[in-house]
């Protein structure tokens, strides 16, 4: 058997690695790196590295975690003789076949926007009394003012009272971003890890909240400064959800989708700068007449480059150990701004404001064109969204980068574009810029924001 210790002379340290083999029901530490895997049986992936010096031991472990996640668009969630909400996060097919073999009821505990309640309580109801399924459904206001642990544990109370199974029973949230967020959070906490299931139903929370793994609640007046990075163990997006969501929470979402087009996607910029008045229009549904089934196949087509593009960043710093984002574009100053205000901007709404700041900081700093920026103003205000804020003063902007710095290992991190569906982190944007920047984006966008009565 192989054996790797090392010896310093200087400190006299002895370190040795230990592989962990699993023997019967209990894990043993074997010495060494080659283990033969057709004799030892179970190996982990973790480690156990044992470091003895004249002080004493220190054991280090290094133990991989694998999350696995399903982002899953349907169609007719809540139809019911479509399974999907209750049996669709399970990837195993001998415990999907036993499940429904067995005679055992299916028990859920739902947490559902009280106002996404009123217009789907009873379909929901119905799905799951068709179902034979034992449930209980708890209506809440999730707003951000409400964004608190208080209403966690709220909902961990009656968790708590329904008894769940958190090997078997996922909590299935229904709602936007706010209530997938403080759900996730409460599921992470229960019982140190619940699963849960997010079911999305506005735009923003289709695209952006659904497909990470974050959750939070607010505190200390600071936006998600309490929270977990704990996926989901499944996303169910239905399109047919946001067709009663208003037209302005339909803009709150593009926003975010802009975002990942000016990071990442030319081609999702230029579907939006074309399509962004039909989307709007439609809701995203199929069943619009004046456009056509050209109307659900942009809405199709935009959802998915949206979400894959989440995706690709998110997937492989689940646990944002790389500071360096592109998905934090519009994200720096829109904290601060949305809580300055709050409740009068929507989360997308304060995200726009800050993209559209950066996009002068941008344009300042010769990364981009003034056609490109032109342009990239005009499609926001094609979607609908702000461009402009009175309580977007260079003081907060100053504060939060400070800020960012602070909670970024001392670089500001900017994401910045440098071309319409391409960007870089930048570290180095002198005050100069910044205020050169601001002085333009207020010369030019101020007026027109205050006489066209952007929320």
């Amino acid at each position: 058997m192989g054996k790797d210790q090392q010896e310093d002379n200087k400190t006299k340290q002895k370190t040795s690695e230990f592989s962990l083999v699993r023997v019967k029901s209990t894990w043993k530490c074997k010495l060494g790196k080659k283990i033969n895997k057709d004799t030892a049986g179970c190996v982990s992936p973790a480690k156990i590295y044992e470091s003895i010096t004249e002080k004493g031991t220190t054991w280090t472990v290094v133990s991989p975690i694998t999350f696995t996640y399903k982002v899953t668009e349907t169609q007719g969630l809540l139809d019911p003789s479509n399974d999907t909400l209750l049996l669709g996060h399970i990837t195993d097919p001998q415990q999907l076949e036993d499940i429904k073999k067995s005679n055992k009821p299916i028990r859920r505990f739902l947490v559902a926007d009280q106002e996404v309640y009123k217009i789907y309580g009873t379909k929901i109801i119905e799905y799951l009394e068709v179902n034979d399924v034992v449930y209980k459904i708890l209506a809440l206001p999730t707003t951000e003012e409400n964004k608190s642990m208080e209403m966690a544990l709220k909902i961990l109370e009656e968790v708590n009272n329904f008894s769940l199974d958190r090997r078997t029973e996922p909590i299935i949230a229904i709602g936007g971003g706010v209530c997938l967020d403080i759900v996730g959070l409460a599921a992470s906490l229960y019982r140190r890890r619940t699963p849960y299931i997010r079911v999305p139903t506005t735009l923003l929370s289709y695209i952006d909240a659904s497909v990470g793994a974050k959750t939070g609640v607010n505190f200390a007046n600071c936006k998600n400064k309490l929270g977990a990075y704990i996926p989901p163990t499944a996303a169910f997006l239905d399109l047919s959800f946001i067709q009663t969501v208003p037209r302005r929470h339909i803009s709150n979402g593009l926003a975010e989708m802009l975002k990942m087009a000016l990071m990442k996607h030319r081609g999702l910029f230029e579907l939006l700068e074309k399509h962004g008045c039909m989307l709007l229009d439609t809701k995203f549904q199929a069943n619009n007449s004046a456009y056509g089934c050209s109307s659900f196949k942009a809405a199709s087509q935009a959802t998915r480059i949206a979400i894959t593009t989440m995706l690709e960043e998110l997937a492989p710093n689940l646990w944002e150990d790389d500071l360096n984002r592109l998905v934090d574009f519009g994200h720096l100053i829109s904290p601060a701004l949305e809580m300055k205000v709050l409740p009068s901007l929507l989360h997308g709404e304060a995200v726009n404001i800050d993209m559209s700041y950066m996009v002068y900081v941008s344009q300042e700093s010769g990364l981009l064109t003034e056609e490109e920026k032109q342009r990239i103003i005009s499609c926001m205000v094609g979607l609908e969204l702000p461009v402009w804020h009175e309580a977007c003063t260079m003081e907060l902007i100053q504060k939060s980068l400070q800020d960012r710095l602070k909670h970024s290992g001392g670089l500001v991190r900017m994401p910045l574009p440098i071309g319409l569906g391409q960007a870089e982190i930048f570290n180095n944007t002198s005050y100069e810029i910044l205020h050169k920047a601001y002085k333009k984006w207020c010369d030019e966008l101020s007026v027109s924001s205050d006489s066209s009565g952007d929320h």
